[in-house]
Order: structure tokens, then sequence, then C-alpha cells
């Protein structure tokens, strides 16, 4: 079916669309010519991740498009709406936190990562959410604004340390609030040394005053807002915002560094590491065009570097500036973000292959030690339960040595009685490997259970004489202090010959110690969910919040059931709804 629509691709731009045995879309790509392009996965040899996106394609789509610009376009929407697994760079959808200066009658500071159109103004991007709230917490010591979501019935600390006008109990004048956030967006908008000064000046009079406390708190908010500025490396004299881009490409993975420039400073950076699947170039532009999706605000200058077709950014971002200096300054600077953007790649790249060779000698040394090939994808098991209260079960996933989170799952069993692990374990690999082979999702190499002789014989039945599958399966045994000890495999079980100590041991120990916590944590989560349902829910008022509400006063069921009908009503409880709770607990 694949040979057929490739020979009926057109000679035109477009985006094209991968998709999975699932009919998942796993990858989204554009291209000036879709019959080149799309043609050139499946011919020809290729490195080893576009190898295995090849591997996972088992049809594709494609969108003809009216030029190479609006193929850019509809390549960054489509990654948007379908967030493909293969689009690791482009869907690296960080939203970066921004400063919110609120439209309210009592405006407030916030660090968010949501940009709503409700008259707020936002100041940013902050690469890093550190320094969005670093500064977020000078701006509070320096400027009195309200620090409280909903205003509170009397002042708070805040407003006796001087950081709140307490418009709570006094009056507070939207001159007043107006002239603070005019001095917020000066100061933000990177007018640093006119604050500064004023300071100083509040600083030497309160010396001469001899309030030397007070003198020595502003001491401290400048040099605070001196260290906050300390981190600018690059000055130009235009007081221009700018965001500056270099990448580099190497093995088949891009870097691309923006450094932030502000006022004529350089005060931040962003790194993205990430593989590319296309020619560096469109791949750059595309991740451009994903870098400003959605964003409000735009500096005032992108600097981008050559061999870039700025017809094609430009219809990206349209409001935005877009520069490709030939020369001088904004020259050196491209360079300078290149030149880190080479750096970080080639360190990253160093540690990659240093983690792959010691993932693949783990895999290998367990692999010899079974007799089997390299397992690429392990499924492992772990029972959890108190005395067969709330008995759960969950199986992670190690995909080429590593944890796939995203394949995580949890059970609540459901056909077993009491504490019979046995029985859980064939309930749950039952209910696993049935969904496997009815959904057609794909089998591991090897499954690993977390206990001893009696856990893996029941898996084993459940596999071999119920579903008929031939899978390597291993127990995962613990000594006495609960450690990782033996892995036994075969029927009867036998002791594998697994070194400790070796890579091949410590991948094991990593597993059962991943199951166990995944599982420990699941059972822990259901039992406080039971918990507070079992004595709870039959009161009539109360409902999920309630019982929250009670739990959090009082930490557990047995001082609940303790509480008298004050103490209930001081945890927010009204009088006749805590009568009622604690006649109700107590069998009144």
């Amino acid at each position: 079916m694949i040979k057929e629509k490739l020979s009926l691709l057109p000679n035109k731009p477009g985006c094209y669309l991968m998709k999975n045995n699932q009919g998942e879309i796993i990858y989204v790509g554009k291209a000036k010519n879709l019959r080149n392009r799309v043609r050139s996965y499946f011919s020809g040899s290729h490195d080893a991740k576009t190898t295995r996106l090849v591997m996972d394609i088992v049809d594709f789509e494609y969108i003809v498009t009216s030029s190479d610009l609006e193929a850019l376009i509809l390549e960054s929407n489509l990654i948007k709406k379908h967030h493909p697994h293969y689009n690791i760079m482009l869907k690296d959808d960080k939203s970066y936190p921004y400063i919110q200066l609120t439209k309210e009658v009592h405006p407030r500071l916030l660090v968010t990562r949501k940009l709503i159109k409700d008259g707020s103004k936002y100041f940013g991007p902050y690469p890093n959410a550190g320094a969005a709230q670093q500064t977020k917490k000078l701006l509070d010591r320096l400027f009195p604004l309200r620090k409280c979501t909903t205003l509170p019935k009397r002042v708070c600390l805040y407003y006796h340390l001087g950081q709140c006008l307490a418009p709570c109990e006094y009056e507070v004048s939207a001159k007043q609030y107006e002239e603070l956030t005019q001095k917020i967006t000066r100061f933000l908008g990177g007018n640093h040394p006119e604050l500064k000064k004023e300071l100083s000046q509040q600083m030497h009079e309160a010396a001469e005053s001899l309030e030397f406390e007070k003198a020595k708190e502003l001491r401290d908010l400048i040099t605070d807002i001196d260290t906050l500025m300390e981190k600018q490396h690059v000055s130009l004299s235009d007081q221009v915002d700018r965001d500056v881009f270099g990448y580099y490409v190497e093995k088949g993975y891009m870097c691309v560094q923006v450094f932030f420039v502000r006022q004529g400073k350089l005060l931040e950076r962003n790194v993205t590491i990430s593989p590319h699947f296309q020619e560096p170039e469109e791949d750059f532009l595309s991740f451009v065009g994903q870098f400003y999706y959605d964003t409000p605000t735009l500096p005032k200058e992108i600097v981008l570097p050559q061999g870039i077709d700025e017809s094609l950014v430009t219809g990206l971002i349209p409001e935005g500036k877009i520069i490709i200096p030939q020369r001088g300054t904004k020259r050196k600077l491209v360079e300078m973000a290149t030149e880190n953007a080479r750096v970080a790649l080639t360190e990253r790249l160093r540690l990659m292959e240093r983690d792959e060779s010691k993932t693949t000698l783990s895999l290998t040394q367990l692999a010899d030690a079974i007799g089997m090939d390299i397992p690429k994808r392990i499924e492992a098991f772990d029972n959890s339960n108190i005395q067969g209260a709330d008995p759960v079960s969950a199986m992670v996933v190690f995909v080429d040595g590593k944890p796939a989170k995203k394949e995580y799952r949890k059970y609540k069993v459901r056909t077993v009685a009491g504490p019979d692990d046995y029985e859980t374990m064939r309930e749950v690999v039952r209910r696993r490997y049935t969904r496997v082979l009815k959904d057609d999702l794909p089998l591991p190499d090897l499954i690993l259970i977390d206990g001893g002789k009696g856990q893996l014989t029941a898996a084993l039945d459940v596999l071999e004489n119920e579903l008929g599958l031939a899978i390597p399966v291993g127990g995962m045994a613990k000594n006495e202090k609960h450690q990782t000890s033996t892995l036994l495999m075969g029927e009867p079980p036998t002791e594998i010959p697994l070194k400790r100590g070796t890579d091949g041991f410590y991948l094991l120990q990593r597993i059962q110690d991943e199951v166990h916590r995944f599982a420990l944590s699941f059972h822990r989560q259901t039992r406080s969910k039971s918990f507070l349902q079992s004595a709870l829910d039959d009161i009539p008022g109360v409902g999920e919040k309630r019982k929250q509400q009670l739990y959090r006063h009082f930490g557990s069921m047995d001082k609940i059931q303790a509480a008298s009908v004050e103490e209930l009503q001081k945890a927010g409880i009204p009088e006749k709804l805590a009568e009622s709770i604690q006649a109700h607990l107590n069998g009144n």
C-alpha cells in the first residue's frame, strides 16, 4: 500500500503525516517537493533515530499547499494539534513563564504560563521559572501590591512588613495603584538605574535620620537588584528588545540557542536539543514558528543566522522585525549563540554516548545471562495490598533499558478476595495480555514479575496455557532486607547466574525498584480514598469537599471520630452538620 501511495505523490509543496499501526500520527513534516521528501524515508540508509521512525510507519497522508510558506504554517498548526511522538523538538511545547500584572481593582503580581486576554500586562518570557520567581520576589519587596487571592478580613503580615497597602482594611486610591504599576512597568522594561537611584537616596535619608535598620533593608534591596542584573553578559547601546537565534547540527541532532536581549542587555538564554528528521534549515524554521506560537508580545527584533529564508520567517511572524545581520555586533551575537549551541550539543552527545554504552552493556549482560537476544521492550509487574485490603497491581515498561512512563499501567484487582498474591498476579497478567492481543499492541521481549517462584509460576501458566504466548518471564526475588537478590526463570523456576555489582544486575534492580515504587504509590492513593469513603460516605451533606476539608484539618479518621461538635465547627463544618457527623460516627 505504501509503495502504491508513494508512486502517486505529487511534485508539489505540502505537509505529510506519518501514522503507526494504531492509526496515530507519529510525525509531521513539510516539504518543498512531497514526492522527493516522502520517498526518501523509504529508500537508502538512515541513522538509528530515522530508522526507528520508519519502522513505526505503516501509513501516511499528505496535504498539498500552494507554497513553501503555507506548508511551514500548516506544519506548525498540525504539530500543535496532534503532538506527534517523533516531533520532539516542535512538540516540546514549553510555555515560558511570564510575570503578570493583573487588571483588577486591587492589582497583583503573578508568575504564570497562561496568557489570557483580560487586560493584564505580561512581561517576559523568562527562559526558566526560577528567573521569573526571583524577579517577582524582588518586586514584591519593592512594590506593596496585594499578595492574597481573596481579600482577608484583617491586615496580614505583608502589611506589617511594608509589602502590602492592605486594601482589605484601608482605602487605596486608583492614583496610588497607577503610580505603582507604572514603576513596575518601567522596572520590568529595564529601567533599573532610576529605581536604584531612588532607593539610594532613601537609604541615605534613613541613615541621616539614624534609622539604620531601614537603611540596611534599602541597601539589601539595592544589592538584590545588582545581583539580579549581574547575569547580563552583553550590552548594546540601542536599548532594543531582541531575541537572537543560533543553531548547530551534528549526528542527526539539533541544538538551538536563543539569547533574550532586553533593553540592550543579554539577560537569559534558552537551550533546546532534540533529533531532527528534515533538512536543518527547515527544522530550524519550524522551531522558530513554534517558539512564537500564540505569543502575545514579540521583541522589536528577531535576529537569525545567515542561510535562512527571510520571507518564510516573515510569513510565520508577520508582527516581528526579522533581521539577518551580515556584520557588526548583531552578527557577533548570532555567532556567540551558534558557538554556545555547538558546545552544548557536543557535550550532550558525549553524555548520550556514555549513557547509551552503559545501557547497552546492561541489556547485553542481562540477555546473556538469560540466553536470549537483547530485550528492546521489558514489562514488569508488582502487586500491593495490606492484609488483602485495597489490592492493586501495577506495570512499568522499559524500552531500550529506559523507563517509558507514558506506557505505565495501574490495575485495581477485581476477582481476588483476600491477600492472594498468586491469584492477583494471574488476574493482572491475564488482563494485560488479553488487551495486548485484542488491540494488537506490541508484545514485550521480556516480562519480569516482582516475586519468587509462586508469582512466576502463576504468570507462566496464564501466558502459556491460557493465552498461548511464548514470552520469556523472569521472577525478581528479594532477600530478607527486601532487596533484589535473584532472577528466576523457567518451569520449574531456576536461578539465573547474574552477578551482583554488574550493570545487568543494576538494571534488574532499577526495574524492580521502579515497579515497586509505582505499585506502592498507587496503593496509597487507593487506600486513602477508601479510608475516607468508608466512614463518611453515608453521612447526608458530606461530599468530597467536606471529606477533604475534615481530613486536612484533623489528619486522620480516628481524630475526626473523636472530635466534638465544637471541634468540628472549628474545622469549618456548620453546627447541624457537625452534630450529624458526630452522631453517625459514634453510632448515636
